[in-house]
């Protein structure tokens, strides 16, 4: 498979000094390196399998420096499954063609939709399953999700990590989430319910990493629901 690259002409606060200066990474920039990780691991969560076709559309600074910045290999990297320090970054578009998936970037002209300069759109699809994430690399390797789209759902977000999404078939589903949140004291900031042709999906911004013991909790909900933590 080949890479195929089409042109058309054409805020923050942090933590920690930790956030500005980044993870440490395979690559020469947090922003368009590791928060480019970021977001191809994010599409990664969401498909939960290697697709067969992925296209990376990329907006403003993106879109004029992908190619030199290790962009590219850092969305597959992610897509992959790689952390940010794997020494397979560098060869992740090779290992991603091995594997007969097949790629395109788009550098696209204009602003970016999600109104800042350093944005991926990435959809990835196989032949029976799409998903779509659009996010922004805000610097030191720190990302914000802005638009989900899984399994008919479409989701406009807000952008803060981190998130969980369930989808199921019943609509019990939500009053399981809100007493393993309430069991674990995690504390919601936003939360969305969506329901068509009898799924439901239930999205929740948290405020903050959810420790060990309620991650399992919620995974062990995966028998009965799709359930994704971002």
């Amino acid at each position: 498979m080949s890479v195929v690259t089409m042109r058309e002409k054409k805020n923050v606060s942090y933590k920690s000094c930790f956030d500005v200066i980044g993870p440490v990474m395979i690559g020469p920039s947090s922003s368009h390196t590791a928060g480019a990780l970021a977001m191809g691991l994010i599409a990664n969560k969401l498909f939960k399998k290697l697709p067969k076709k992925v296209v990376v559309k990329y907006y403003e600074s993106f879109a004029e420096t992908h190619k030199g910045h290790g962009t590219d290999l850092a969305i597959i990297s992610g897509i992959l499954g790689f952390e940010a320090d794997d020494s397979r970054v560098l060869e992740a578009i090779k290992i991603a063609e091995s594997k007969g998936i097949d790629i395109t970037f788009l550098e696209k002209s204009g602003d970016s939709p999600a109104g800042h300069p350093n944005t991926a759109d990435i959809y990835l699809e196989d032949d029976s399953r799409y998903i779509r994430t659009m996010g922004i690399s805000v610097g030191g390797g720190l990302i914000k999700v802005k638009h989900i789209e899984i399994d008919g759902f479409t989701l406009q977000l807000e952008g803060s990590l981190p998130i969980m999404i369930a989808i199921s078939g019943s609509d019990n589903l939500e009053l399981e989430l809100h007493r393993i949140f309430k069991k674990h004291d995690v504390d919601i900031n936003n939360s969305t319910s969506l329901e068509k042709d009898g799924k439901y999906l239930y999205q929740f911004d948290l405020d903050s990493q959810l420790s060990s013991d309620a991650r399992k909790e919620l995974e062990k909900l995966s028998e009965t629901a799709n359930v994704i933590i971002l």
